[in-house]
């Protein structure tokens, strides 16, 4: 079944412990941490003291580190509460060691590409990865469009996984509403980040409800 991960970067902050108890009760399976510096990406968000108090809550929470010198920040996160460490591919650095460093502080290691990065990355790297996230919108704001021409790329990365007998989670982030979901999921993703759609529907749990329903749809194998 697919899973839902919805982006606090969309919550209400005013009364983001209320955003969390709604979508832990309308079925989320974990939050989408968003870390931005103002150097990888324009924007300045959450740091791993927000996310040691979201991390109290009812949802395990997946730090997506959109920063520079993500290995510098691995333990404070991971400190914090963080279950899922996602990197940037295009951050640089031994993206190996700093995975291998994720996984040594008890953390699932996922890796990001963003939407001009190619897959071939993962290649030598798919044995260190728990999860990969493409990217279907430039990282850095929240309410984008789903670049649509991102969509053949999840469907080379799940094949990737699957000839390779990967376990790795695949995760998509950007531009997730019921229509653009349902298309991540037939070109192969199990995870689904959705952030203004999500925060913003007066149902959230019809939201989520729509999304499996997709996904029963396209898995009916599973529904036997």
């Amino acid at each position: 079944m697919v899973k839902v991960a919805p982006s606090l970067l969309a919550a209400d902050f005013r009364v983001m412990g209320a955003e969390i108890e709604r979508v832990a009760a309308a079925g989320a399976d974990y939050l989408h941490f968003d870390v931005m510096d103002g150097a990888f990406v324009p924007e300045i968000s959450f740091g791993s003291g927000i996310l040691k108090w979201a991390a109290k809550g009812p949802l395990p929470v997946d730090a997506h580190l959109m920063i520079e010198r993500p290995e510098a920040q691995v333990a404070n996160f991971a400190k914090a509460g963080a279950k899922i460490i996602t990197i940037h591919a295009e951050a640089g650095g031994h993206l190996h060691r700093t995975l291998s460093l994720i996984r040594e502080h008890g953390c699932l290691a996922g890796l990001a590409l963003n939407p001009a990065t190619t897959p071939d990355c993962l290649r030598y790297l798919l044995p260190s990865l728990d999860l990969v996230l493409v990217m279907t919108v430039n990282p850095g704001y929240g309410g984008q469009k789903m670049i649509p021409e991102c969509l053949d790329k999840i469907a080379e990365i799940r094949s990737m996984l699957d000839r390779a007998g990967s376990k790795a989670m695949l995760e998509v982030d950007g531009g997730a509403n019921t229509v653009t979901a349902a298309e991540m999921m037939r070109h192969g993703a199990d995870v689904i980040v959705a952030g203004s759609a999500l925060f913003g529907a007066d149902d959230a749990k019809g939201f989520i409800d729509s999304l499996r329903a997709s996904w029963r749809q396209l898995h009916p194998e599973e529904n036997a």
